[in-house]
């Protein structure tokens, strides 16, 4: 079984289960169905649904000022002309990716693990995509213009400029954005049904009605169903590497040192999936504890993810090794003063943590002990995602703020309005993924479901 073949690659012990046995189908349909349709809005949803749409309203209030004043309210300045905007786009856009390979490229391969995680974490990558699509145009400087970047007819061929990586992104993220929002929104309308059939109120049986599209779970509606999620995934596959190959062009086509370099391409992708599956456990540990999924959000899945993550640190710290190697092997005189300044220059703390968190502590996860302690895979999630943001501030300020010419030298300093748009961009995400929680199934009732079915026969063929 492709399950069975999946747990021997990843050293997984085959008698652990995906999903903990005495699941029947009912079982799990009711479980994931009255978390919307009984279990009602409690207060600490409330609460903390309050504080991150008082976090979006920041947001509003900080886009408000910056349409009055312009980008000025911001610490940009020559020659650090990308400040928290650009680091924050890169870090936003990054932490979309491992929803579309959990999503995708598992569902591609037949990686059953990825049944109970998969919905929230491609939840994750439509609010991640809308936090970071919005940073290149309030950057913009007049976003009301942004149709300047979009490939709408054009005889004269002023504008959009096709050779700037700034309409590059558009392409990428808004492909992106589509590909996923699709993909997400059809794995759910056989669990929209479900919540048709089950919900008491009229209100509930006209909305998910019209959410569910007609289904009726019939045998045309089923080959439908798996031969769109195939071509859908097949279409969102190559994007996991495009994507943010394109977004990594923002740097390698400049002539700034520490940029200019092919390391980028798979070096910025494997970052975004390193932060992307922080991210999953960040969001998986206390979502499987609050709504009690330790059954089917199972230690095995936390352990997968904590591998992955590993995995891909590896290959971010092989990055940081032959960019470190490349600058002294070139003898480029700039490039070599691009590092020294990294490592003895007025942000060398910043860099150091940024070693620390995505090279030295991620080490832990070797242990199998640390990868099976909750608290120890929160705590490494989240230092995680503090270095994959402190990478991208390292790559665009510190490359940025001391370039060819000394004279034109100059520390970039945030102002407290980079520091509300970049929490406000929490708020926007916090609150569509609270509203996600209350009202659509937070895990697949189809997947697991099947999965469930496929284990109880297994388990029958076996004693029998």
């Amino acid at each position: 079984m492709a399950s069975e073949g999946s747990g021997k690659a990843l050293g997984v012990a085959d008698t652990e289960p995906i999903i903990a046995r005495g699941h029947t189908l009912e079982t799990v349909t009711n479980k994931i169905s009255s978390i919307i349709l009984t279990r009602g809005t409690t207060p600490g949803w409330l609460i903390g649904f309050l504080i991150a749409f008082s976090m979006l309203m920041l947001l509003n209030l900080v886009i408000t000022l910056l349409m009055i004043k312009g980008v000025g309210i911001w610490g940009i300045r020559i020659p650090a002309a990308w400040g928290f905007a650009i680091v924050n786009f890169v870090w936003w856009i990054g932490i979309g990716h491992a929803g579309t390979l959990i999503s995708a490229i598992l569902l591609l391969l037949h990686q059953q693990w990825r049944t109970s995680i998969n919905r929230f974490a491609e939840a994750m990558t439509i609010f991640a995509v809308m936090c970071a699509g919005m940073f290149p145009l309030l950057h913009m400087g007049r976003p009301w213009l942004f149709f300047y970047l979009m490939p709408y007819p054009n005889p004269m061929w002023l504008w959009p400029q096709f050779r700037s990586p700034l309409v590059w992104d558009v392409f990428a993220v808004s492909t992106y954005f589509t590909v996923s929002l699709l993909f997400w929104f059809l794995g759910m309308i056989p669990d929209f049904a479900t919540l048709r059939d089950r919900a008491k109120h009229k209100a509930g049986q006209i909305i998910y009605g019209m959410l569910s599209m007609g289904w009726r779970g019939s045998a045309v509606h089923w080959s439908r169903y798996e031969i769109a999620s195939v071509l859908l995934a097949g279409l969102a596959t190559p994007l996991v590497v495009s994507v943010h190959t394109v977004v990594s062009f923002d740097f390698t086509i400049g002539i700034i040192p520490g940029w200019h370099t092919t390391i980028f391409p798979p070096y910025f992708v494997a970052g975004a999936i390193y932060s992307g599956f922080a991210l999953v456990l960040t969001l998986a540990i206390p979502i499987r504890r609050v709504y009690h999924l330790e059954d089917l959000v199972t230690a095995r899945h936390l352990d997968i993810m904590a591998k992955v993550m590993l995995a891909t640190g590896l290959i971010v710290a092989y990055g940081y090794g032959i960019e470190a190697f490349m600058a002294f092997y070139s003898g480029d005189y700039y490039e070599k003063f691009m590092l020294t300044n990294r490592l003895h220059g007025p942000y060398m703390g910043i860099y150091f943590m940024l070693l620390t968190c995505n090279i030295a502590l991620p080490q832990l996860l070797w242990i199998r002990k640390v990868r099976r302690s909750i608290p120890a895979l929160f705590v490494i999630s989240l230092i995680v995602n503090t270095g994959m943001w402190l990478e991208r501030f390292v790559i665009v300020v510190i490359s940025l703020a001391r370039d060819f010419v000394p004279s034109s030298w100059r520390m970039y300093y945030p102002t407290r309005w980079d520091w509300a748009t970049y929490v406000g961009t929490f708020g926007l995400f916090f609150t569509c993924f609270y509203l996600f929680l209350r009202f659509l199934p937070m895990i697949s009732i189809v997947e697991v479901r099947a999965l469930v079915h496929e284990t109880n026969e297994e388990d029958l063929r076996l004693h029998k």
